[in-house]
């Protein structure tokens, strides 16, 4: 019953008489007297009638130097191309005849499809303008006209800008009822029109002719999952069609059906849906974990979830875990706090995630507890985290043995910020600050070093320094040099993990939006871990050096590892090693390091301690203790010994690349609504036509013979799919929350002072801005199960692990794409009917 789109009334176009004449024929009265209507015939359906009308003399033909037949032709090519109000059909199109009392149809759906393909020739669209049902509620009466029927009634409140419309209270229409045989008979016709009819190669533009077949819809669904933007997910489309006039939908339908498939696949995106989520993935994944913390109200506060092969991936690196807060994600403000680990190739792994509500205490003792009765009860050794005091006490109370450490990078940003007044920052106090923190080897030298900077800058009443001292155990290097922090000093790995949202998270994405884009970020992660361990294993870095532990190392370390081994070995060249003093089997070494820093270099001066009886040695670098690869200081010392071959205790399983680790053979879970059977049977069907056009596009026979098949099987399941259309993007929900309960989706929560979609930034650094205000959030009501809160068990197990696959589109020539976009339709529709 709506109005047809893009359809804004136009001037009347001439008839073909006057282009003939130098004048309009139509006189003024016409402009004037709107009940003077002129009904415009349309032009003879034969070409060579059209050009008998107008024969012209033989002298014009030879002034002209061409046939006038000729001319009429050009002319009449023009008039189907771009004349307003023609009907002749383009060419290989079979025309419809007009509809007339007594034709017959055997289905309501036949004669609506009849009259769809005769206004779609004539150039305008239709509409079912009223339907007339019996006792037993069928159909036995209908009327179907003109789109442009009926009066326009505005809804726009401001009268001084009305919308464009398409009713022109046309009365085009043809009216039919069910006899008793059961056939549609055509009872009375209107065939006049009181507006002006488009060009047929224009009907593809009314809503009526518009149709997004099943071909496109995959396409359009498939490269959206892909992360593909849709004005370039239509344009494949339009390229794989030959143009936009070989489409019978525009890119405005494209986004609609988008729209409609997200719905389908995310939900609404509120706590409903998320529950329904993570529902479907514990039937898949029987180590999938979830909980979601609701208030009295049945409000959702705090969500945390992680998938099985996150769960086994924690057995091997779960020593080490970064934990970050500073990246806002979704509409309901809620912080996005992923739990981050570092394989043995060096790359971030995800051990679990968590979405909170507020930044407090509570919350966070609450998502700790959660993700360790995830792992089993088993906690990190260290942990990282920026500088937050509710971070710090809820690490108390749930990690009381785990060694906490502030960011470093977060620490040193700040100091723009917090001392960028001073007048000697720029000129020794920065500086001072920088010296104090990486040369000191002592924690006594750094105290020594932090106390006169103080006196030098007078700083002493300065109460940011004054916390951080006083806090110094959880982020001077020295203090952290006896826990081992697998390389990290920050928050970076967090942060990177963060960098993968980016383009795709913004302050409207829903929560079910944002758990799919982590889904996202975890495949990715996977497939780049799988990547570094066949480069591991399948191929070799060349040594640098004809040192036998460089080729111990090479055989043991994985690719990225052994890069890092030979940066230490490549540094032998600028260290002076001289032993001081011996006492029983413990040497010790003064090693002077030439470091090149910013293209300045400065030497640094290190002590070893070195145990020969034990073959066991001590850096005050502590790069072992720290990174656990050897420094280049160890490296030196082994290599005045003439020790050839590295103690084990100095070849840390968690960088072999020859470890076998069971969670690599764990696939990684996701939410893959492709599982349905037509779903399946459709890429069946695509594949096997795909693998069957490469080998037939080679020869015009063999592609002549697939196409009489095509057009023999789709006229034969014609029969079976007619009034039938199934949805591709149709989701059978796997799990049926029960009724009688709700869980609501977040309040909108503030944070502690961060801009929408990135972290906080230093006032000297950029002009503060104002945060947007929040959009009002539509309170959604859905039921759910019966223990929406605390009591709801937090972690349910199911089976099954979902796989993905990809669709690979090769050039082929038209013919062959038309067949297989016709054999695929067809196919598909009767998989699905029957």
């Amino acid at each position: 019953m709506g109005e047809e789109d893009e359809m804004t009334p136009r001037p009347s176009t001439s008839t073909s008489q006057s282009l003939m004449t130098p004048q309009n024929t139509c006189s003024n009265d016409y402009q004037q007297n709107p009940e003077f209507r002129v009904s415009h015939p349309p032009p003879p359906s034969n070409p060579d009638n059209f050009t008998q009308e107008f024969s012209p003399s033989t002298e014009f033909q030879e002034n002209v130097g061409s046939t006038f037949s000729d001319a009429a032709d050009e002319m009449l090519f023009d008039l189907d191309e771009d004349l307003e109000g023609n009907t002749v059909s383009p060419d290989g199109d079979a025309r419809v005849e007009a509809p007339r009392s007594g034709m017959e149809f055997p289905s309501e759906n036949e004669l609506t499809a009849y009259y769809k393909q005769y206004a779609k020739q004539e150039g305008f669209g239709v509409r079912t303008q009223r339907t007339k049902k019996d006792d037993d509620g069928r159909p036995v009466y209908v009327t179907i006209g003109c789109a442009r029927g009926g009066k326009y009634q505005p809804k726009n409140i401001n009268p001084s800008k009305p919308r464009a419309t398409t009713k022109t209270d046309c009365k085009a229409k043809v009216n039919a009822t069910l006899n008793k045989n059961e056939k549609w008979v055509i009872t009375t016709v209107e065939h006049v029109h009181n507006h002006i009819t488009i060009s047929p190669k224009k009907s593809r533009l009314l809503r009526s002719h518009k149709r997004l077949d099943e071909y496109s819809q995959r396409i359009l669904d498939l490269n959206d999952r892909a992360g593909i933007r849709l004005n370039k997910n239509y344009f494949s489309l339009v390229v794989d069609a030959g143009g936009f006039e070989n489409l019978d939908f525009q890119e405005r339908d494209c986004r609609n059906f988008i729209d409609k498939a997200r719905h389908l696949r995310l939900g609404k995106g509120g706590g409903d849906a998320l529950y329904a989520y993570f529902q479907r993935m514990r039937m898949q994944n029987d180590g999938f974990v979830s909980a979601m913390d609701v208030d009295d109200d049945g409000r959702l506060r705090n969500v945390f979830w992680a998938d099985a092969r996150s769960r086994s991936a924690y057995e091997y690196f779960g020593d080490v875990v970064t934990f970050d807060t500073t990246y806002l994600t979704n509409r309901y403000g809620m912080p996005f706090a992923p739990f981050v680990g570092v394989n043995h190739h060096g790359q971030s792994i995800l051990l679990g995630a968590g979405l909170l509500s507020s930044e407090d205490t509570h919350s966070f003792v609450w998502l700790f507890r959660t993700w360790l009765d995830c792992m089993n009860g088993r906690a990190p050794k260290a942990i990282i985290t920026d500088q937050d005091r509710a971070m710090k006490n809820a690490i108390e109370i749930v990690f009381p043995g785990t060694r906490h450490r502030y960011c470093l990078w977060h620490i040193m940003r700040k100091l723009p910020e917090k001392l960028g007044s001073h007048s000697h920052f720029s000129t020794g106090l920065k500086t001072s600050i920088q010296a104090a923190l990486y040369d000191s080897q002592t924690c006594s030298k750094f105290e020594k070093r932090w106390c006169h900077l103080l006196d030098m800058y007078d700083l002493r009443d300065n109460n940011w320094l004054k916390s951080l001292f006083e806090e110094r155990t959880f982020w001077v290097p020295v203090y952290l040099k006896d826990v081992f922090w697998a390389g990290m000093s920050t928050t970076q790995r967090s942060e990177s993990m963060n960098a993968f949202f980016d383009g795709y998270v913004h302050s409207g994405t829903t929560l079910k939006e944002f758990v799919d884009q982590f889904d996202n970020a975890l495949r990715k992660k996977v497939e780049l871990e799988t990547t570094a361990d066949f480069n591991s294993s399948n191929q070799t870095i060349p040594c640098v050096s004809p040192f036998n532990f460089e080729k111990q190392f090479q055989s043991l370390y994985t690719n990225a590892k052994f890069k890092e081994f030979q940066k230490e070995l490549m540094g032998l060249m600028c260290c002076n090693c001289t032993l001081v003093c011996k006492q029983g089997c413990i040497s010790t070494f003064d090693i002077l390091d030439e470091i090149s820093i910013n293209d300045c270099n400065k030497i640094v001066h290190y002590t070893l301690y070195f145990n020969e009886k034990e073959c066991e040695l001590k850096c005050t670098c502590a790069l072992f203790e720290m990174r656990g690869i050897l420094c280049r200081h160890a490296l030196k010392v082994f290599q005045l010994s003439r020790i050839n071959v590295v103690p084990d205790r100095y070849v840390l399983d968690r960088w072999r690349k020859d470890e076998k680790r069971t969670y690599t053979l764990i696939k990684s879970s996701y939410d893959d609504l492709r599982s349905s059977g037509d779903a399946r049977r459709y890429e069946m069907v695509v594949k096997r036509c795909m693998k069957l056009a490469t080998e037939i596009s080679r020869s015009d026979e063999r592609v002549n013979a697939f196409l009489r098949v095509v057009d023999d099987f789709d006229s034969r399941c014609d029969d079976a799919t007619v009034g039938s259309r199934s949805e591709s993007t149709h989701v059978g929900s796997n799990v049926h929350a029960d009724k009688g309960k709700k869980i609501l989706s977040p309040h909108v929560v503030r944070g502690k002072g961060r801009p929408p979609s990135k972290r906080k930034v230093p006032a000297v650094e950029k002009v503060a801005r104002k945060r947007k205000a929040c959009r009002k959030i539509l309170e959604d009501a859905m039921p759910l199960g019966d223990s929406p809160g605390p009591q709801q068990p937090p972690f349910d197990d199911g089976q099954g692990v979902g796989t993905q696959q990809s669709n690979v589109t090769q050039s082929m020539p038209p013919e062959i794409s038309r067949g297989l976009k016709i054999l695929v339709n067809c196919v598909f529709e009767y998989i699905f009917i029957n």
